[in-house]
């Protein structure tokens, strides 16, 4: 699939802007997202990018924009030049097969994400590795929602998790999905392409949901409906300052807040049913 890279640049003290900016592309189909001190960088299919849509709501910013087109050849050099190993809570490494294996890790995951969203550079995926870590999953089935690169399905898998399902809409992230299950041996897991509508008589331990705000609370009852009674909701992809709202969705529903952990304003939270 081939991606448009939007640029959005704004001065140094204008920083708050990004939330605002990322909120409102989130709301046009961008998928992914990188901050800088001055810019940040959206990515979304070719096939969606509309310009005349972004000129009105980017124009009360004051925002100086540009964007152009990753061609799928050249995304893998990108990624591959700037991609280095991960370690999180000293537990989990993650890498690609490009790099060195650690043998003294518990957990070590082999990822090629290409364009799919999920290496653990980002905040809400660490978050939600280090949620996963942390949590005793021998046994239990999961539901990975918006899937990406599969890597937090697979941690899962590693520790223990029986039934895996793994969605997400997206094709590339789909087919990436399967690659990396199949680097990393763990076969309990079962990847589907669609969203939340392909849920129906599933019943999960643990609920999985790495997208973003607006997903989140339009999907909520899918989540819910399939969360067996005492089961686990996590939830990230989302800033601190939309916790509140997330949170206000899933006591709606009968869940009740455990907890959260931010990093540089990117949040990941944990209800139980």
């Amino acid at each position: 699939m081939e991606y448009t890279e939007l640029k959005c640049e704004f001065k140094a003290d204008q920083s708050d802007l990004a939330e605002q900016l990322i909120a409102i592309l989130g709301e046009l189909g961008f998928e992914s997202f990188i901050e800088e001190s001055d810019h940040i960088l959206a990515y979304i299919p070719t096939t969606s990018f509309r310009k005349n849509e972004l000129e009105p709501l980017l124009a009360p910013f004051a925002a100086k924009y540009s964007w152009k087109v990753i061609p799928d050849q050249n995304w893998n050099a990108v990624w591959e030049s700037n991609f280095q190993p991960v370690t999180i809570l000293n537990r989990c490494y993650i890498r690609a097969p490009f790099h060195p294996e650690n043998h003294d890790a518990e957990f070590e995951i082999v990822i090629e994400p290409k364009m799919s969203f999920g290496t653990a550079h980002h905040e809400t995926t660490a978050l939600m590795i280090e949620y996963l870590i942390d949590m005793d999953l021998k046994g239990t089935s999961v539901l990975d929602m918006g899937c990406g690169t599969g890597i937090l399905a697979i941690l899962a898998a590693l520790k223990g998790s029986r039934d895996i399902t793994a969605i997400d809409n997206d094709e590339w992230a789909y087919e990436n999905s399967l690659e990396n299950i199949q680097r990393n041996n763990t076969s309990r897991i079962n990847v589907y392409l669609g969203d939340a509508s392909l849920l129906t008589d599933q019943k999960f331990d643990v609920i999985i949901a790495n997208i973003n705000r607006n997903i989140l609370l339009n999907d909520m009852p899918h989540y819910v409906k399939c969360l067996k009674d005492k089961g686990i909701l996590l939830l990230s992809g989302f800033y601190e300052s939309d916790l509140q709202a997330i949170t206000e969705s899933c006591t709606s529903l009968a869940l009740k807040y455990h907890s959260h952990k931010v990093r540089n304003s990117w949040t990941a939270a944990c209800y139980t049913k």
